[in-house]
């Protein structure tokens, strides 16, 4: 029975995800600005290893759109000095946490000046809470630029410690390749520009088995909040990079009918 169940609730998710497209769709011919429309509007969730920093470049690129990273973010604004940077320095020197409202701060400030925020946007490492995601909402809503995807790069934790203990990051761009599965074309050298590539000093073992129980106790509610919205798409990230990267498509195209009528033809024993 907990095949059937298990295929029952991704239907479920798959006929939710559809219909409230549908209702934006609706939405959107009856009155709503054409060019609310044109722009990609998601967030990318996953523990660290998922394969975020490789899936995210493909989508800037494919979407014209920006990245934003919230760690990237923060260290932009506290170097420029703006006044966000400033207001969530003397936090951090206080051994204090950035208030959501400052993060949401620069996410708006981000779409407001950032040019590549035109065609759309990527949001990486945030939400991480409900209260997160209600306040993100509330900001989009009065911009009228409402989220259209919350994907979640689903993997087995035992899957994640081989990928993150290879793993090398370019910091400039968040590229990010592995020592086995992914390597650059030269030896500790990023592929575009040639710089060297760095190893987190907590990209081990032992260190990632905190960070995962950290992300899971955060990330479930959050996962819950989008699958009620509607929004939410659940991808394999175990499968090769390329396949994913198809999936990912599948989902930012609105590609999803050939998947729900496979879940029902499993489930019904139909042809």
């Amino acid at each position: 029975m907990g095949f059937v169940e298990d295929e029952l609730k991704q239907l479920k998710d798959v006929i939710s995800n559809l219909d409230s497209r549908i209702k934006r769709l609706e939405q959107s011919t009856s009155g709503a600005p054409s060019s609310a429309n044109k722009d990609l509007r998601m967030i990318l969730i996953g523990p660290p290893g998922a394969g975020k920093g490789t899936q995210a470049p493909k989508i800037k690129e494919r979407f014209s759109c920006c990245h934003l990273a919230t760690g990237d973010m923060l260290r932009s604004q506290v170097a420029k000095k703006t006044p966000l940077g400033r207001e969530a320095k003397k936090i951090m020197d206080a051994g204090g946490l950035v208030s959501d409202d400052i993060v949401i701060g620069m996410i708006r400030e981000e779409l407001d000046n950032n040019k590549e925020c035109r065609g759309g946007f990527i949001l990486d490492g945030f939400p991480r809470t409900v209260p997160q995601a209600e306040g993100l909402d509330a900001m989009l809503r009065e911009r009228k630029r409402e989220l259209q995807h919350a994907v979640e790069l689903q993997i087995d934790d035992s899957l994640l410690v081989a990928r993150i203990t290879g793993r090398l990051i370019h910091p400039a761009s968040g590229r990010t390749y592995h020592s086995t599965f992914n390597p650059p074309k030269d030896y500790m050298k990023d592929d575009v520009t040639g710089e060297p590539l760095i190893q987190r000093s907590d990209d081990n073992a032992d260190a990632l088995k905190k960070r995962l129980a950290t992300y899971h106790k955060q990330t479930a509610p959050v996962v819950d909040y989008y699958r009620k919205t509607g929004i939410w798409s659940g991808l394999d990230a175990s499968q090769e990079p390329g396949q994913v990267w198809k999936n990912m498509l599948n989902v930012l195209e609105d590609k999803k009918s050939g998947h729900a009528a496979g879940l029902l033809s499993r489930i019904t024993g139909s042809n």
